[in-house]
């Protein structure tokens, strides 16, 4: 057995997550403004049949977790000012892209949100995906996405619009995938992850 190192990444990440699940829950969005970079998770309590297994007012099972961080910090080019706001604006994305479909109602969604040091921000993402397996993180990809621009067309479409339609740049984009098979993969993560995220 190693020996215990509570300055491991994996520990120092826990710590983070922690931090954050012990945060109060939100409506989505905050309503108020805020500075910095950091975590979030959203909870869903709605009647979308396949995300029952979750669907709750306790928030204890994300559907979704994220990251925000300065613009600039992948190229080494953060401004010197600490004002900017991205992660209260990704979560204000998130919430134009629930508006926009025709199947999801903004006021079953709450979230979490944590401003983090930069260096722990991918690592407490990562560490709550491994945790929670969120469903729109390893089974749905799409829902973080932007407009991919002009010239595109030939994507396919994200899963995620494809079971939640409405985002206009979205349907211009190939359709692989039926709504009906990706209910079935919702339904078999959920089942074969029962015990692992205590359902």
């Amino acid at each position: 057995m190693e020996p215990y190192d509570p300055l491991s990444y994996d520990h120092l990440a826990e710590s983070v997550v922690r931090t954050l699940l012990e945060c109060e829950t939100t409506p989505l969005p905050p309503t108020k403004k805020f500075p910095g970079a950091g975590v979030y998770a959203i909870y869903y309590s709605g009647d979308f049949d396949v995300y029952q297994p979750i669907s709750s007012d306790d928030c204890e099972v994300p559907i979704y977790v994220g990251k925000a961080i300065f613009a600039g910090s992948r190229t080494g080019k953060v401004a010197s000012t600490r004002t900017a706001s991205p992660l209260f604006n990704r979560i204000r994305q998130h919430e134009r892209s629930i508006i926009t479909v025709e199947n999801l109602r903004l006021e079953d969604f709450k979230c979490r949100y944590l401003s983090v040091k930069e260096v722990w921000i991918k690592l407490a993402e990562e560490f709550l995906v491994k945790r929670f397996l969120p469903v729109w993180n390893v089974v749905i990809d799409g829902f973080g996405n932007h407009n991919p621009g002009k010239g595109r067309k030939d994507m396919i479409r994200p899963k995620w619009d494809t079971l939640h339609p409405g985002r206009h740049w979205a349907e211009k984009l190939r359709l692989e995938h039926s709504a009906e098979t990706i209910a079935k993969e919702v339904k078999d993560h959920f089942e074969k992850r029962r015990h692992k995220l205590g359902l």
